[in-house]
């Protein structure tokens, strides 16, 4: 339906308020924001009882958010293909480098630095070893890189998440030696469920979506000189890989985990006792702009 002369004034009076915000980038925004939002008004004609639900659900969103693990506006933006849309525009033309995906509503600051091929897995599962290096775009290695890791466990809950878990399992800061390699001891990951016990399970369910993700490895990657790194490592044969709940899959970043039996010779240098999986990936970092 065609605005009304009312319905136009109130949204060029509600974009020139804004009109005098001192910052340029904040002043467009801002604008942008309110245009696009009373276009999304008008154009669904949105009820008084539906406005107030999307406020209940916007204010119940963010009493998820705990400040610590659980950041449910991030996953609101991630079902919604925000983050993965955020992703692309920021990261165009990088067809040289290791493909960057979402960063993930449950990364934690200050976990443990661990050394090269250390266990980083306390709870029971598949064992496993990644490997590789990390370069530049030129093919020279990146020494002391970090390489910040997180996954779930087997029940396919974070540490912090499940309580019942160690805060410092399946997490941990890896450096690469003086070739650019790493070596990760953990366990295979596993595909699971995003949290459904808050406003954006409901959305899910309400609109018939599953809340799969393929099972990964989280990565953080930093290097003096270089732009951070985000993005994952998916099992390459998981069922979820098409159907991703936060759209997060890239084909550059699917990695097979190949059997290795008790006594490879990788069992004896990283100290398995077992037979284990076995997974390596190279990742290229761009430089930052000069």
């Amino acid at each position: 339906m065609k605005q009304t002369p009312a319905e136009e004034t109130i949204t060029e009076k509600a974009v020139a308020s804004f009109s005098t915000t001192p910052d340029a980038r904040l002043r467009e925004i801002v604008q942008s924001l309110v245009r696009h939002v009373h276009a999304f008004t008008q154009e669904v004609e949105l009820s008084e009882e539906e406005w107030l639900a999307g406020v209940r659900f916007l204010t119940a969103t963010g009493q998820m958010c705990d400040g610590l693990v659980r950041q449910e506006f991030i996953l609101l933006s991630d079902v919604l293909g925000v983050s993965m849309l955020v992703d692309a525009i920021n990261h165009r033309a990088q067809h040289t480098v290791t493909e960057s995906t979402v960063f993930g509503p449950f990364y934690i600051e200050g976990m443990p630095d661990r050394e090269f091929g250390e266990n980083m897995a306390f709870t029971p599962g598949v064992p496993a070893l990644v490997t590789g290096k990390v370069t530049d775009a030129d093919g020279s290695p990146l020494a002391n890189a970090t390489l910040d890791i997180w996954q779930t466990a087997t029940n396919g809950m974070y540490s912090g998440q499940d309580t019942e878990q160690p805060i410092g399992n399946l997490r941990g800061r890896y450096h690469t030696d003086e070739q650019g390699r790493y070596a990760i001891r953990t366990v295979v990951p596993v595909s699971y469920p995003i949290p459904t016990d808050g406003p954006v399970g409901q959305l899910l369910s309400a609109t018939g979506r599953h809340p799969w993700r393929p099972a990964h490895l989280h990565f953080m990657i930093e290097a003096p000189g270089y732009r951070t790194l985000v993005t994952h490592l998916f099992n390459h044969d998981d069922p979820y890989l098409d159907s991703d709940a936060v759209f997060g899959v890239k084909d550059s970043l699917r990695v097979a985990y190949k059997p290795c039996e008790y006594n490879n010779p990788l069992a004896k240098t990283f100290g398995f006792k077992v037979a284990f999986q076995h997974a390596t990936y190279d990742f290229i970092l761009p430089r930052v702009p000069s």
